[in-house]
């Protein structure tokens, strides 16, 4: 490990949660869930209301898309902040969004309660300064082709500029595999929490790219000690702008807070044997 990291290791400081608007991120297990992207203000309206339901603590969508093709759909940008918000106000859940630009965190934080740094703009250290300075909470996505250490030390440049509230997220990384859009590197969840003091959650959706892993992969995340999940629901998957592969439909994103919950439970009972 990289003797530069300084901040992010533990025991320079204590393990704390890290509270979104009365959601204790790093106190029990938190599941963020909603669209991959905000398409119109109905889609994404019912899908809050839907994971709200089924027990989601918190709502991510995305305003502005970084694709692969220049040509796919990027987002609604304001736009989409605006529904986004609306979409708060009916649900009460704080908004995970992402920014994509220095230029954009001042007015993207007027709207969101989380700013997140996608995999692709793990490195971008202008970006990772100006939200250290923000005063909002960060979601950090580890880069696809990054090591523990490289991820560690962007957390840190968002540390140092004074944002103690960040957030790690493994979301796949980019290996041979083609089975899985990535692989989830779930040993990533107690080395991190070995070495620093910041919550780690999971995003099985960019790790599986696939619907019908995602439930096994969350159940996994939990089991390993993970802090939380970021999980992509749509009401219509077949219907969605983006990801429609790797999004559950509500009714299958309930059935998996139900079987978390049940995990939750045995894992309770085996820590009250121990």
């Amino acid at each position: 490990m990289n003797e530069n990291v300084e901040l992010v290791l533990k025991g320079k400081e204590k393990r704390r949660p890290i509270e979104v608007d009365g959601v204790k991120v790093g106190q029990g297990f938190v599941v963020i869930a909603g669209p991959c992207s905000v398409e119109d203000e109905k889609q994404t309206i019912e899908t809050a209301i839907a994971v709200k339901n089924a027990g989601a603590q918190m709502l991510r969508g995305g305003a502005f898309k970084p694709r692969t093709s220049p040509y796919a759909f990027q987002g609604l940008g304001l736009k989409g902040l605006k529904i986004l918000k609306r979409a708060k106000e009916e649900t009460g859940l704080p908004v995970v969004t992402e920014v994509m630009d220095p230029r954009d965190v001042s007015w993207v934080s007027e709207y969101a309660d989380v700013l997140q740094i996608g995999a692709r703009n793990m490195q971008n250290f202008s970006l990772l300064k100006e939200v250290g300075r923000s005063g909002k909470p960060v979601l950090l996505k580890r880069g696809m082709h990054s090591t523990i250490d490289e991820w560690l030390n962007s957390a840190e440049y968002i540390l140092a500029e004074g944002n103690h509230d960040v957030i790690l997220c493994e979301r796949g990384i980019r290996t041979f595999e083609k089975a899985t859009r990535n692989t989830l590197d779930i040993s990533a969840v107690p080395v991190v929490k070995k070495l620093t003091h910041l919550p780690v959650i999971i995003d099985p959706s960019h790790a599986a790219g696939h619907a019908y892993l995602v439930p096994s992969l969350s159940l996994a995340a939990l089991a390993a000690g993970a802090d939380g999940l970021m999980v992509e629901v749509h009401v219509n998957p077949d219907a969605a702008l983006s990801d429609r592969e790797q999004s559950l439909r509500p009714d299958e994103f309930s059935k998996l807070m139900e079987k978390i919950r049940r995990l939750e439970e045995v894992i309770r009972n085996i820590h009250d044997r121990d």
